[in-house]
């Protein structure tokens, strides 16, 4: 079993997704398909690490919202 982060961003036109733990896996769809094709995406990718002997990457990411309040002025 695999954890990756993975960032869904928002588009001009639709969604867009990538894991930073595997560079150049990534997908784009609507909100709603997005995250299935990326979850198709990841497996694909990892299936093709694992075909040629690379080992599957330790997930290093992590996300942390912040929240900035009074802090800041105009």
């Amino acid at each position: 079993m695999y954890r990756l982060l993975v960032v869904i961003e928002k588009a001009d036109e639709n969604y867009s997704a990538y894991s930073p733990d595997l560079p150049g896996c990534v997908a784009g769809s609507t909100r709603k398909e997005v995250e299935q094709n990326m979850y198709e995406a990841i497996v694909l990718h990892v299936k093709g690490l694992i075909e040629d002997d690379t080992p599957v990457p330790v997930s290093q990411a992590f996300s942390e919202y912040l929240v900035i309040g009074e802090q800041v002025t105009a």
